[in-house]
């Protein structure tokens, strides 16, 4: 299986299909880059068009170390040296959106164009200033919470995740072929990424980026207001806004066929 070694010894899988300027997308927590098989196909017929597994996910290694936000930042970096790719567009959803503001605020804008983000708040847990966090995961208490569902019920939190990322039913097949997707990253690499992911907060670093970029808002998410995705949209000084009004968490899924125009049509942007 193709794959990249990263600079601290990880094999990074990745798969690749179509030609022209690339795009590299990122998926979000527990899932792989697979979650994407219906837009690749549609993608890859106008751009070269690169899914990754996050380390702990998918074909990637699971090691024991390496789950904070700025590891995986530099497991991007470290792609896109090894396959030397230039003028990309860095498609993040979900834990993939701060994945690439790391990237951002370690490297700059080396070697990335511009950025497609999909459904991603600035910051997760609930504070006195900010009320647009994660339905669940917002403090200490929701995190240990999830951590516990992860260890003990791994497979039962699988189906209730994937069931409330999407608000148009999946055929059995497709949802049993996404739910083998997540029950290939163990609950040590989930737990650690998502213990760094959600304390952090984007919120003053987000105003600083000025490479154009898109932020995908899905208005019937339950997983993360939307609000907090819009947030974005409205402070990055070059991001545009566009909503998904039928979509939930996994915007890719629901409105299939307007993810894969807006994505395209950016792209020629």
């Amino acid at each position: 299986m193709p794959h990249i070694t990263t600079s601290d010894g990880i094999r990074i899988h990745y798969e690749e299909q179509g030609h022209g300027r690339p795009i590299v997308m990122i998926h979000g927590w527990t899932f792989s880059g697979r979650f994407f098989h219906r837009n690749v196909g549609p993608i890859s017929e106008q751009a070269r068009v690169i899914t990754v597994d996050l380390r702990g996910h998918g074909r990637s290694e699971k090691p024991s170390h390496g789950y904070r936000i700025a590891r995986l930042a530099a497991d991007l970096r470290d792609l896109l040296v090894a396959l030397n790719l230039r003028d990309v567009t860095v498609l993040g959803w979900s834990i993939g959106c701060p994945v690439i503001w790391s990237y951002l605020e370690l490297f700059g804008s080396e070697r990335i164009r511009n950025a497609i983000f999909v459904q991603q708040t600035p910051k997760q847990y609930y504070s006195a200033d900010w009320k647009l966090g994660h339905a669940d995961c917002y403090d200490q208490a929701g995190l240990t919470a999830v951590q516990q569902q992860l260890t003990l019920t791994p497979e039962d939190f699988d189906l209730a995740n994937l069931e409330n990322c999407i608000c148009h039913p999946l055929a059995d097949e497709e949802k049993a072929f996404l739910l083998r997707e997540m029950a290939q990253s163990p609950s040590h690499a989930r737990s650690a990424m998502m213990a760094d992911h959600t304390t952090q907060d984007w919120r003053d670093v987000l105003p600083r980026f000025t490479l154009p970029a898109l932020m995908m808002v899905a208005r019937k998410d339950k997983v993360l207001n939307p609000e907090g995705p819009a947030w974005v949209a409205q402070h990055m000084p070059n991001c545009q806004g566009v909503d998904f009004t039928d979509s939930a968490h996994m915007v890719f899924l629901d409105e299939t066929e307007k993810f894969n125009r807006t994505v395209l049509d950016f792209m020629k942007g």
